[in-house]
């Protein structure tokens, strides 16, 4: 008979290995990660409290109960490396951190430095300098995409809000407007985002405002943090990971301008009241599928497009001994 020999290939290695829970963390690191949870909490408290009431509060941010938890999934995707890495302080740390304290102490305390928005980006960036100061630098490089992610979380000045917003909600109604104006016996004016529609030599009432609401925005915030997302779970060269994390911003505003002009259809074809309130929330949901729809069509051209070669390793390769 003759006598074999086979290298076991990589796969079968990873899958004969103990899996790895966080478990092993033991009893004492998770008594300091709680001392340490209640003394960020109890820093940053107030902050806290402002952004959760803005997910609550304003629809535009909703997305943002869910970005914790991606940042804790993208924690969970390297949990073999941190659990198997042998951390140390790091006091290159403790001097970022302590200039974070310190500068959010100022910013609370001087009049003409005070914004909200700077101490809520503090916070995040606290978060990175504490585990920069406990685990040291190797740490940093596993987990600084989950902290990074949180910035997505944060709402952004009202100021600021309404001056991105503006633009979009522009070109969405000139758009629309546009296309409105294709159809026969129809005719559309735009004034800012005001659309006044004529059709059949009657004024359509009320006319068609593209409100905040209908500006992108929102689909953009949140598409855009998912985006970032996609690009890190789904293994392909990075150059690929660029082009899918930049496609993002035009999906969000070529959606965004389908969803106003379908509205605007809705408004003079159908009943305008098929325009407004819950039908236009669920338009709103619509979008957010056709968007997802790009994303992947996207992402399926790039990878049948370009076919990376498959490097051949020695521990795949099976060899056969014969007498």
């Amino acid at each position: 008979m003759a006598e074999s020999f086979e290298t076991v290939s990589s796969h079968s290695k990873q899958a004969s290995t103990t899996r790895i829970s966080w478990l092993e963390l033991g009893l004492h690191s998770y008594i300091k990660i709680l001392i340490i949870g209640v003394l960020f909490w109890w820093t940053f408290r107030y902050e806290i409290e402002r952004i959760v009431f803005k997910w609550i509060s304003d629809p535009s941010w909703s997305h943002g109960f869910l970005i914790p938890f991606f940042s804790l999934y993208f924690i969970n995707q390297r949990k073999k490396e941190i659990l198997t890495l042998r951390s140390r302080p790091n006091y290159v740390g403790l001097f970022f951190l302590l200039c974070c304290l310190v500068f959010y102490i100022l910013n609370m305390s001087i009049p003409s430095l005070r914004a909200t928005y700077i101490r809520q980006v503090l916070m995040v960036t606290t978060l990175g300098t504490i585990v920069f100061f406990l685990c040291g630098w190797q740490m940093v490089q596993y987990t600084w995409l989950a902290v990074f992610f949180l910035i997505f979380a944060i709402p952004l000045p009202q100021g600021y809000y309404i001056r991105l917003t503006m633009p979009m909600r522009k070109l969405a109604a000139v758009i629309a407007t546009a296309l409105l104006n294709l159809v026969g016996g129809l005719e559309a004016s735009v004034s800012g985002v005001i659309i006044d529609v004529f059709y059949k030599g009657k004024h359509m009432e009320p006319a068609l405002n593209v409100a905040e609401a209908c500006s992108g925005m929102r689909l953009l915030m949140a598409f855009l943090a998912l985006g970032v997302a996609m690009a890190y779970l789904h293994y392909r060269p990075i150059w690929q990971r660029m082009v899918l994390l930049a496609s993002t911003i035009p999906i969000a505003i070529f959606c965004n301008i389908v969803r106003v002009t379908v509205t605007g259809f809705i408004h003079v074809f159908i009943d305008p009241k098929y325009a407004q309130g819950f039908y236009h929330d669920i338009l709103g949901m619509g979008m957010l599928v056709l968007a997802f729809g790009l994303y992947y069509f996207i992402a399926w051209f790039m990878s049948n497009l370009f076919v990376e070669p498959k490097v051949i390793s020695e521990e795949d390769v099976i060899v056969r001994k014969s007498p």
